[in-house]
């Protein structure tokens, strides 16, 4: 997956945070609830690095699975240190009140509709960190991803290895609000 020259390196260090146990969903939807206008998201310093829209079918899962959509990346709260091969960062930032990506579901009138947010933590950094703890909200592990070059699809979306947990705030996942893919998402209206 290409990465675009805008997505920058960053250098800001944020302190350690530990996911914590138990998050508010109805309290983080309220605090990221003004990032429904992706304006104010752009105008935040979160960017897409290449406007794809990931989709399970994409990724050589099953269909029905659904989507995860487009998402926008807070390059400084990843602490983005190279975009290739794969993108590699210093991201041990587990904050939900301040996520480091948004996700968008592309809509038919061109415009992009919030229907997630996830934290990601590049496994390497995790480990220099000296963390022990097992990446945990609200009782669910976050997924290890990691890509297989023996299979098709890209499993890690063109990162490292890294931990990331999405929270489904503003569309219902029949799956579970922390699943990373959710069939009531879809990838029909992307830019090809």
């Amino acid at each position: 997956m290409k990465r675009s020259a805008a997505f920058g390196l960053a250098a800001v260090l944020f302190p350690l945070t530990v996911s914590a146990a138990e998050v508010d969903l109805d309290q983080l939807r309220e605090v990221v609830a003004k990032y429904q206008d992706i304006e104010v998201a752009l105008a935040d310093g979160y960017i897409t690095p290449d406007n794809h829209c990931v989709s399970a079918e994409g990724e050589g899962l099953p269909a029905e699975l659904g989507a995860m959509g487009i998402h926008y990346i807070h390059p400084a709260l990843l602490q983005i240190t190279g975009t290739e091969p794969r993108v590699n960062g210093n991201s041990t930032h587990t904050d939900w009140m301040r996520p480091a990506i948004l996700i968008y579901e592309p809509q038919a009138d061109g415009s992009m509709e919030l229907v997630a947010v996830e934290n990601l933590v590049f496994e390497e950094a995790w480990k220099a960190s000296g963390s022990t703890e097992e990446l945990m909200l609200n009782g669910r592990a976050w997924d290890h991803m990691a890509d297989d070059p023996a299979t098709p699809g890209d499993e890690a979306h063109g990162f490292m290895p890294h931990f990331d947990q999405h929270v489904w705030l503003f569309r219902e996942n029949p799956m579970g609000p922390l699943m990373p893919f959710n069939p009531n998402v879809t990838c029909e209206h992307a830019k090809s």
